[in-house]
């Protein structure tokens, strides 16, 4: 099975075309955890923008799951994407039939629609061991081309059409043996270059290991003419370089060169091919062949390569047949490699007697890629997938937000712009997160309003440290300050560390904001009363309050106490709330002595004391010359030169008549302020 790249829109990864983006965003190289980070796009103007903060890299291990459904012997498998869903389309061998996956919008779906087109009339060629899926874009059509066959006497190609849909049901025609230069025929690739398309596959068939050329001029529809370039034969020994082929990966480098690898199953060796700038000009001689030889000796009878460049890395990724593992080849340069291999084994169990990879394709912020495994009858789904470790995944503002990775580690940061235009640009920044330094540093606390605090924060080998915000602060650079805030603050410290960490914490200090009002000062008449407090005391059931002194009051841990002070007076409210804050308020209550005080109806025998008897209120006098009370006829009912002394009602020890009655006084204050005044009364009963 073959694959190539092509960055396409909405990031289809395939061997065509190579896009490189350079400089998209800016992003710090190291950080602390928790640390708040800020990402800048240098493409503000961009369309759309896409931020993946915990997006799949692939130099981390993959997860691996098993799909199954209408599957016997599967051998090929390709997967590809139109509009907006994804389909794979794999090979039976055993059946010799045709199966798609309908995967809807998302390659995770764990139960796609499953299609099987049979031998499709038995037009299908037999043994297939190469698929490839390409769109011809001007027409708008969808082509699968699949080869099959063991030997010439059955190798054949045959293209499946799909029209305008990939979900569709094809057409399809059999091109037989063209030219009888098909063996076996591996890793099909096809592309078009300026206004026609050409196309490449290896021969298995140890009698040919060769590179197949086919030119279909200016329509894919037309029947390809093969070209036999050859098995690149040793110029010593003329034996041929390339030994039971079986898939080739294509890519288009930033330079414009076309190279070819090719896996061989007899000697476990890659196979590189610099075919040039031009496809249609490659021959058999005017390709350079190098041989890769067998990385670590890790290649066990490769069955099948593919090649993806993604965060400005190139990796090769290849299937061994019978060790059952699946490999990770990392490349320097288009024209080499340095290291060995890295195996992941099965994958989490999933692959067995492995036949074909996918292309691999990345969704945003997932990396998938699919193998097809004859040995157990599954397609094994292998995915690079979004972490969880980042407080934010992802964003699709051009600004985005500021967010943090919680762990220790390396996270690759995925951008894309322009998604699914012709102009689409993607990169990729890898983060490495530090453990936080060792920090000495104030545990979050609360304070009264009006009280100030001490705060520390200490690191030994932090560059610098700074508060924020300068509110209430005895200094916004030192290790120790005070802090006095009028109300529940946070307060943050930043500390810069030589490694590139920065550590910026936080302190909060929550204020108890309580408020005692005692209420405004104010005067009174000789003998009235006043209820005490303002409207601005803190009201609840975890305040307390007290009146102070408790004299000439009725209730001093009321709210709203009745005073009735005699003269002069000043009373302090103190509340206190449940964690022992106070707050403190007066009001003054200046008494004046400039008139008569007495009320204007009364009801003798009330059980309210205040209400029962008349009589002067005042208390401020110094002399009572006479008080005396008339009923309606101008009879003398009541009469006393005592200033406390007060009428019962009674007259001669029997209840008087309810009615109005007339009083007159005389008397003076202590001030020295004369008293005269009369007035009416009212007796009820």
């Amino acid at each position: 099975m073959r694959k190539c790249l092509l960055f396409v829109a909405l990031l289809l990864v395939s061997q065509i075309n190579e896009l490189r983006a350079q400089f998209l965003f800016d992003a710090p190289d190291t950080v602390c955890a928790k640390q708040p980070i800020k990402l800048k796009s240098n493409l503000p103007q961009a369309m759309s923008h896409y931020w993946g903060f915990c997006s799949g890299y692939m130099f981390d291990a993959p997860k691996g799951e098993s799909l199954n459904g209408s599957l016997d012997g599967p051998s090929a498998i390709e997967v590809a994407k139109d509009g907006d869903k994804y389909y794979a389309f794999i090979a039976n061998s055993r059946t010799n039939s045709f199966v798609r996956y309908d995967f809807g919008t998302d390659l995770s779906n764990d139960n796609p629609v499953i299609t099987d087109f049979g031998s499709m009339g038995g037009a299908l060629p037999e043994q297939i061991g190469a698929i490839y899926v390409v769109k011809d874009e001007a027409k708008g059509n969808w082509h699968v081309f699949v080869g099959g066959g063991g030997g010439v006497g059955n190798s054949a190609l045959a293209r499946i059409d799909f029209g305008k849909r990939l979900d569709s049901v094809p057409n399809i025609v059999n091109f037989g043996n063209l030219q009888g230069l098909m063996a076996g025929p591996r890793g099909i690739f096809i592309a078009k270059e300026d206004d026609k398309w050409y196309g490449f596959f290896v021969n298995y068939h140890e009698a040919y290991n060769n590179l197949v050329k086919m030119e279909f001029d200016t329509s894919i529809s037309l029947t390809p003419t093969l070209t036999d370039l050859g098995c690149f034969r040793d110029p010593a020994t003329m034996t041929c370089e390339m030994i039971t082929p079986t898939d080739l990966a294509a890519m288009k480098h930033a330079d414009g060169e076309w190279v070819f690898y090719i896996t061989n199953e007899r000697n476990g060796y890659l196979s590189f091919l610099f075919v040039g700038k031009s496809l249609a000009a490659a021959t058999g001689t005017s390709i350079v062949y190098k041989e890769a030889g067998n990385p670590g000796g890790a290649l066990v009878n490769p069955s099948s390569i593919s090649i993806i460049k993604d965060c400005d890395s190139l990796h090769l990724f290849i299937t061994n047949r019978t060790s059952h593992d699946f490999l990770r080849l990392d490349l320097d340069n288009p024209r080499g490699f340095s290291k060995t291999p890295v195996s992941f084994s099965n994958v989490n169990g999933t692959i067995l007697v492995p036949e074909g990879i996918s292309r691999l394709i990345r969704d945003r912020d997932n990396i998938y890629a699919f193998v097809a495994n004859f040995g157990d009858a599954t397609v094994s789904r292998i995915a690079w997938q979004q972490c969880d470790d980042a407080n934010i995944r992802y964003s699709t503002t051009w600004r985005p937000p500021t967010y943090r990775y919680d762990s220790v580690g390396l996270y690759n940061v995925y951008y894309a712009v322009n998604e699914g235009m012709p102009d689409m640009q993607t990169q990729c920044r890898q983060i490495t997160v530090l453990p936080i330094p060792s920090i000495i540093v104030s545990n979050d606390t609360t304070i009264c309003q009006g009280d100030t605090v001490g705060l520390t924060v200490y690191s030994a080998t932090a560059l610098s440290t700074t508060w924020m915000p300068n509110y209430n602060l005895s200094n916004v650079v030192e290790a120790r300050v005070r802090a006095w805030p009028e109300y529940t603050q946070q307060y943050r410290i930043t500390l810069p560390y030589a490694n590139g960490c920065v550590v910026d914490t936080p302190i909060n200090i929550r204020v108890h904001k309580i408020q005692a009002d005692a209420g405004p000062n104010r005067t009174l008449r000789d003998g009235a009363g006043t209820l005490l407090g303002g409207p601005l005391t803190s009201l609840g059931s975890q305040y307390s309050y007290r009146w102070y002194p408790n004299q000439y009051i009725d209730n001093p841990i009321a709210l709203n106490p009745r005073a009735k002070p005699p003269y002069d007076y000043t009373y302090y409210l103190e509340l206190t709330d449940i964690n022992g804050c106070k707050s403190t308020d007066t009001v003054m209550v200046y008494v004046s002595c400039e008139g008569l005080n007495l009320p204007n109806a009364f009801v003798p025998n009330s059980t309210n004391l205040t209400t029962a008897r008349f009589g002067v209120a005042n208390t401020n006098i110094a002399k009572l010359n006479y008080f005396k009370i008339f009923d309606r006829w101008g009879k003398e009912v009541f009469t006393s030169t005592d200033p406390v002394k007060q009428w019962d009602g009674t007259v001669n020890g029997q209840p008087a008549a309810m009615g109005v009655y007339v009083w007159e006084a005389d008397g003076f204050c202590i001030s020295g302020n004369r008293l005269q005044s009369k007035g009416n009364v009212t007796l009820l009963r």
